[in-house]
Parts: structure tokens; sequence; C-alpha cells
């Protein structure tokens, strides 16, 4: 038998969704983002500061609501095909992702994850040493850009979900655009409420903390979970699925209350070994197959390193900072040939649907 049929094996009665589980953790996510909403905005007549406190604990609650609507995204929060669509659809005006197109992406990204050759959906902007060396300058200042923490952290919540997710993308399917449509419309309809039972300015006082912070904090959870030193990416003909996601995503290993509030995603690599297990059972399926305890490990401190990891050496299979590629790149005689693996210019981070050629459109689901 071969090893990810042995994995696969060992995680299959955890691939299975429990209704009261489920049911349960809608109970201690949704009540809680609104009572906490509700308390930043009493909060306002006594301090900002504590505002900003309550703000933060609901963007929280956001995240793990995102990653419930993560879980029907791939079928695996209910049994019913039909009862995850709809929750998706619900929680995709919530969280402000259209539920079909990042559906649509993320799929993408699970079936080409580590694949060198299916870059450009679903992922964050990377290249390789080798690429960085033949780009232009203006191709190297934006990648340099891109990069920023400030960037990518500060303003891409905002270019991302305020502006990037609001358009489909060219060939998108019927109803992978109507649902778009109708993202935008459930998200003005809510705001529209919200700030009229509150007011505009107290609206915005509220929800613009709660916005940038679940951005900014989901964009680090999907970018560190991936861009560690030793992470795996391959070209097309050496690319495997288990190497991918077992060695190509880390085991990020949080402290039990922020474990929680993620919803367990901190065990990539068992998520990306089989989409099909619900939030709540990945910490299971890891403790039962002793090959997923191997995984990289990163801790909150260890993974503020990944900062500095900017380029794929695909001749040392590593990570490597500018700094450290630019010394490569002077040891190497070949680098900087024009023309040989110029890798697409990315609009910006995370699990986007990037510009791309019609047959990337209707690549494997990854369902």
């Amino acid at each position: 038998m071969s090893p990810l049929k042995q994995l696969r094996q060992m995680i299959a009665p955890y691939e299975k969704s429990d209704s009261a589980a489920s049911v349960w953790q809608l109970l201690n996510t949704l009540p809680p983002l609104a009572l906490l909403w509700y308390a930043a905005y009493l909060s306002l007549n006594v301090s900002y500061a504590l505002t900003l406190l309550f703000s933060a604990a609901a963007a929280g609650f956001v995240i793990r609501s995102f990653i419930i609507f993560h879980d029907c995204c791939h079928g695996s929060f209910f049994k019913s095909k039909r009862a995850n669509n709809l929750l998706g659809y619900l929680l995709g005006v919530l969280t402000m992702f259209p539920y079909e197109q990042w559906k649509h992406a993320h799929n993408i990204h699970h079936a080409g994850s580590g694949n060198l050759e299916k870059r450009g959906i679903g992922d964050m902007w990377i290249l390789t040493v080798q690429e960085y060396a033949e780009a232009s300058r203006w191709r190297k200042l934006s990648y340099r850009i891109y990069r920023n923490p400030l960037v990518l952290f500060g303003l891409g919540p905002i270019v991302l979900i305020l502006f990037a997710y609001r358009f489909n993308e060219k060939g998108a399917r019927r109803k992978e655009r109507l649902n778009t449509y109708a993202t935008n419309a459930g998200i003005v309809v809510l705001y529209a409420l919200l700030a009229w039972a509150a007011g505009w300015q107290s609206f915005l006082l509220v929800q613009l903390p709660i916005f940038w912070i679940s951005g900014a904090a989901g964009i680090w959870l999907f970018y560190v979970q991936h861009q560690f030193e030793d992470s795996y990416f391959e070209h097309d003909p050496e690319w495997e699925y288990l190497k991918a996601a077992v060695d190509g995503s880390s085991y990020y290993k949080l402290p039990a209350w922020l474990q929680w509030l993620t919803g367990n995603i901190g065990f990539h690599h068992v998520h990306h070994l089989s989409p099909r297990i619900p939030n709540y059972r990945l910490q299971g399926a890891h403790e039962a197959a002793p090959s997923l305890q191997h995984a990289t490990t990163i801790t909150l401190r260890t993974s503020l390193k990944s900062l500095r990891f900017n380029l794929w050496d695909d001749v040392n299979r590593s990570f490597v900072s500018f700094r450290d590629g630019k010394r490569l790149i002077a040891q190497r005689p070949d680098a900087g040939i024009e023309g040989k693996h110029q890798a697409e210019l990315r609009p910006f981070p995370v699990a986007r649907v990037a510009a791309a050629p019609v047959k990337a459109r209707t690549g494997t689901s990854g369902e």
C-alpha cells in the first residue's frame, strides 16, 4: 500500500461531519460575534480604547466564521451539499468573500499547491531566485512592494477584500458571477442596516477595526502556513500531492485559545491532505496518524521568521531573503538570463482568482 493510501486510511474516520458539532460551532461563533459588536458599539460612550478591545475580540470571531465558510467551500461542514452552500452564501456576506468565486480559487489552490507551474490562482505571489534574477526592474520593484509586510498585511485587506473580491474575473461562470453580485448586494444591505441602527459614524468606528484586524490576521494565517524555510515547491514533473500537503503546509502550533478561535486551521498539513475533514476534527486526525506529527511545526515566535522569506530557491529547495537571493544570483553565472522562467505578475495577495488562461479556470476542483 502506498504511503498516501496508508495516510488516507488512518484519517478516513475523521472525514465525516457531525451535525451536532457543526450546529454547536455555529452557536459558539455567531452569537458571540453579534454580542461583541454590540458591546463595541455601547463602549463608544465609555472609551474608544475599550471599543478597540471589543472590536479586536469580534475580529477573532470573524476569522472563526471564515473558517466555517471555508469548510462549507470544501463541503465538509454539513453532510448536505445544499446546507453547505446556503450557509456558505450567508457567511460570504458576513466575511465579505463571494462563496462561489472563493471556492473556485481555493479548490485550484488545493489541487496545485506547491506546484511551480500552477502558481497564480488562490495563492500568494512567489518568485523563485532565478525568476527574480531575470525580472525587469519594474517587476522586481513591484514584487518587493508586494512582499513588504506593511503592504501585505496593512493594505492587503483593503485591496483584496474591499476591491478585488467585489468584481468577477474574466471568464467566470454564470453561477459565480451571480453569487458575487448577490454577495455585494447582501453586504450593502447588512452594512446599511447597521449604519442606520447605530449611526454611520459609530458604525465605522466599530466596523473598520474589525474589518482590518480580521483581514490582516487572515492573510497572515494563509501566508505563514505555506511560507516557511523548508517548505515544498516543485516543478510539475516532480511534484507529488502527498509531499505538497505534508511538507508544503505547516503545523501552526498556537496557544489553545487561539487554536479554538482560528478553528484549528493551524493543522494545515492535515487540511491539505484531506479537505473533507471538518475543522473540529483536524486535531483528531493529526493525532491519529503518527507521520503527520512530523510535519514542520511553527509557533507564534518562530513564525515571525517567515517575514524574511521572500524568494524560493529551487536549487536548494528553501525560502531565502532578498539579501540571500542577491548573493545566490551573484554566485550563479546562468542567473539573470532573460526570458527563461518569467512568472506572471500578480495583482495582489492571497486566495484571489488571478488573471489566468481559460484552461486554468476549468482546472481540477479539488473537492
